[in-house]
């Protein structure tokens, strides 16, 4: 399940605009007593919007007596307005369409993330969607085998999974599937789970070994050399792609009759 984020959300479009008053806040939990936003295009701050239908890059400007914020598209004399946020917010009447579609669609810093419009309707759906995601991993994590579960957090905890009574892992697995549900379901979904916990078994029985940089595995009695682990791979990850091999087959078939 896939959950938006006010970021991902598409700008409403100009010919859908609805008239209505409208709340502005700063993004990423900043909240300074005043804060200024360009209105006119200079050689340090760039009020560009790249109009796709034209084919190339339109100045931007906020004037309060124009109908448009488009410098093309305004006339006469221009009477600059100033946009200054407050203690991280901006309430804008819906008389001012202008500045309204600026800060909504047009303005780097509304395109770049930095500005949003406060919308209600999205953040309550937007949590609704988390809730449903965070129910939807506890009944899997609720409905998986032991064997599962603990494939699962050894990936995430380690070694420490051999000292869990099954009670403990139950736990465990729920308490990780509520705080980390989009990680838990990659793991859940992730059909290299029991291959990674697999290889981590033979790591700690130390029939494998993996060298102090993480970048070879040997045999942990003669310690042949069983696979180099590629560059910017996580160890675990690349053994248990290497075991889905013909060659890889075979040394874990040996590894499982070990480790019985």
């Amino acid at each position: 399940m896939a959950i938006k984020t006010a970021q991902a959300a598409k700008a409403p479009k100009k010919d859908d605009w609805i008239i209505r008053d409208r709340l502005y806040e700063l993004t990423r939990g900043k909240k300074p007593l005043v804060f200024t936003v360009p209105t006119a295009h200079s050689a340090t701050k760039a009020l560009l919007w790249f109009d796709e239908e034209a084919g190339y890059q339109r100045e931007l400007r906020y004037a309060t007596n124009q109908k448009s914020c488009f410098v093309d598209e305004q006339q006469g004399q221009v009477t600059m307005g100033r946009i200054v946020f407050r203690d991280g917010i901006l309430r804008v009447k819906k008389e001012d369409v202008v500045l309204q579609q600026l800060l909504s669609i047009y303005h780097p810093y509304a395109t770049g993330g930095i500005i949003e419009e406060y919308k209600p309707s999205e953040i309550a759906q937007n949590q609704s969607d988390w809730i449903e995601y965070e129910l939807a991993a506890l009944n899997l994590a609720k409905s998986l085998p032991i064997e599962e579960m603990e494939g699962i957090l050894r990936v995430e905890i380690g070694e420490r999974v051999n000292t869990l009574t099954s009670t403990e892992l139950k736990r465990d697995i729920l308490v990780f599937a509520r705080n980390q549900p989009q990680l838990f379901m990659s793991l859940a979904e992730d059909d290299n789970v029991q291959l990674r916990s697999f290889g981590a078994k033979a790591v700690e029985a130390k029939i494998l070994t993996l060298s102090p940089d993480q970048r070879t595995f040997t045999y942990g009695e003669s310690g042949r050399k069983v696979m180099t682990v590629p560059f910017d791979e996580h160890p675990y990850s690349a053994l248990a792609a290497f075991f889905k091999t013909d060659e890889g087959m075979e040394i874990y078939k040996a590894i499982e009759k070990r480790l019985k």
